[in-house]
């Protein structure tokens, strides 16, 4: 095992705030293959260096960077460019990754591939991050049911912010995952987020159940 592929059931359910915890519990590598938006004040690469605190050599450049905060297809057609997936292979870097996606598995990368065919030609552990509040549910099962399609493996789910019990027992009985850890709601400081992820660490850890 290489690592693992953070996904979402969509934009801004926390993927960058979970891909930062696992970064900095296993003092890994952090991958962005494709990052849109870095025209922002603040890019994902930008919030999980900020949140680690980890020395740049920890942060492996990206494929493909595109000034508008869109999907990957449609940034890059903004800038008059195409992304062609063979240049987005792991790094060659011994040791392992936490290679996040961006939006959920359908976001369009090209006019031909969407995020799962990445997630397919990387061959990573899919680790599925997602809300747990109304709604969760169906977002969540149709995210799995669509990787299992694919024959991908599922590590297993996040969940982040405020979390209702019922909504983790029908995901984990209907979707036939575990529950890895729940990031509740925190004041997204780097102080914050790394007093909390210490505390869980021996947890998370068992959870992620690494080989």
């Amino acid at each position: 095992m290489k690592g693992f592929f953070i996904t979402g059931t969509g934009t801004g359910v926390g993927k960058t705030v979970v891909a930062a915890v696992l970064t900095m519990i296993l003092q890994c590598y952090y991958w962005k293959p494709i990052q849109t938006g870095v025209d922002s004040e603040v890019t994902d690469v930008d919030s999980v260096r900020s949140f680690t605190g980890l020395p740049d050599s920890h942060f492996l450049d990206s494929a493909y960077s595109f000034k508008e905060a869109l999907s990957p297809y449609h940034a890059a057609r903004q800038e008059g460019k195409d992304i062609n997936l063979a240049r987005c292979y792991l790094p060659a870097t011994s040791g392992f990754f936490i290679v996040e996606g961006a939006g959920g598995v359908y976001v369009p990368i090209n006019q031909q591939h969407c995020m799962l065919d990445l997630m397919q030609q990387l061959a990573l552990p899919i680790i599925v991050v997602c809300h747990g509040t109304l709604g969760t549910i169906n977002h969540t099962l149709l995210t799995i049911e669509a990787l299992r399609a694919r024959y991908l493996p599922i590590h297993g789910v996040v969940f982040s912010g405020e979390l209702f019990t019922e909504n983790r027992e029908a995901i984990e009985a209907w979707g036939k995952v575990k529950t890895l850890f729940h990031l509740p709601l925190l004041t997204l400081k780097r102080a914050t987020l790394q007093t909390w992820a210490l505390t869980q660490k021996k947890q998370i850890l068992a959870a992620l159940d690494i080989p």
